[in-house]
């Protein structure tokens, strides 16, 4: 009887350790099957403007390698907040990915309430590119480098006006970081978007404006406005001869729109794992690297960690250029 009943304990285990065992296989054939079906990305910004432009670049190169499309949803409104509640509450199979931008890390301390946390309800993938921002002047204005707009502005209390794409937005945080770091007095003068605000600026409503480097360099290059300075710690290979902010005497200086790709926070670290592996892959072909540089996009890259860890530490430092800033978006 003892070995009839150990014999048939033995079966039972193996019948449960053969059934536990093709549990496991079958998740982690569901996990290896990703993708199986088109992905959605969803993009905080209108279809044209320079995110969703570099965005797309990524999304097609990106669904050449997996096999499946990649599908832009552009779900603009209330500063990229939309967009992040909507993909913080997306399920958390990889299937649907956010496009982020810095407005993602810019929103809670703009907005009295948003609902995400940008550390908490997302899996960062991967940093993917940063657009540098440019410190651009009407011609009028006699200054000719970046140390020049400065003496001028310092002789000028008040009588300068900066223009923005709209309160709270980084290009309104960068020009009130610079001239609170300089201290200036200047007038911010909100737009809703880049294009009127450059239109203006160009006809001499406004004295100057820090923007993205992909949406003043056709003012530049036709000459109706003049660029003095990037505002990244490092110049830019689409204008390497333009001098840093940095460099010209604003030791430390960095403003720049930098974009990501994260996932609900629950999403599978395999998942996670594979898409960073792609997208890493994809910034670094030169069809990729090319397009972005026509957008004056730089292609970053890097592991999933070292975004986690990016977005942490730009909490504060942007948490601080709003509050010194004064902006609400309420």
């Amino acid at each position: 009887m003892q070995h009839v009943s150990f014999t048939r304990r033995h079966a039972l285990i193996g019948v449960f350790l053969s059934a536990l065992c093709g549990v496991t296989m079958t998740a982690q054939g569901q996990t290896s099957a990703w993708p199986s079906k088109p992905l959605r990305m969803i993009v905080a910004f209108p279809p044209g403007g320079p995110t969703d432009l570099v965005s797309r670049v990524i999304a097609q190169r990106l669904s050449e390698q997996i096999g499946q499309p990649v599908l832009i949803d552009n779900k603009p409104g209330a500063g990229g907040n939309i967009a992040a509640e909507m993909a913080a509450n997306a399920p958390a199979d990889g299937y649907t990915l956010f496009y982020n931008t810095s407005a993602i890390v810019i929103g809670p301390a703009l907005y009295s309430k948003v609902n995400y946390d940008p550390v908490k309800d997302f899996a960062p993938v991967a940093l993917t590119a940063a657009v540098p921002m440019v410190l651009v002047t009407h011609p009028a204005l006699p200054v000719r480098s970046a140390k020049e707009f400065m003496d001028y502005a310092r002789g000028r209390p008040g009588q300068l006006n900066y223009g923005s794409s709209g309160t709270g937005t980084i290009t309104h945080l960068a020009s009130a970081m610079m001239s609170a770091q300089l201290g200036l007095q200047t007038q911010h003068v909100p737009y809703k978007g880049s294009a009127p605000a450059l239109v203006d600026l160009s006809a001499g409503q406004t004295q100057f404006m820090i923007d993205t480097m992909n949406t003043v360099l056709p003012y530049v290059r036709d000459g109706r406005l003049h660029a003095l300075a990037v505002s990244s710690l490092k110049r830019s290979s689409v204008l390497p001869d333009l001098p840093t902010l940095n460099e010209s005497g604003m030791s430390g200086f960095d403003a720049a729109a930098w974009q990501g790709v994260v996932l609900p926070a629950a999403t599978p670290p395999d998942i996670v794992q594979r898409l960073n592996t792609e997208l890493n892959k994809a910034l670094a072909h030169p069809d990729v690297r090319a397009k972005l540089a026509l957008q004056g996009a730089d292609p970053l890259g890097g592991s999933a960690a070292d975004y986690a860890a990016y977005i942490r530490s730009e909490l504060p430092r942007w948490s601080k250029a709003v509050k010194e800033s004064g902006a609400r978006a309420d």
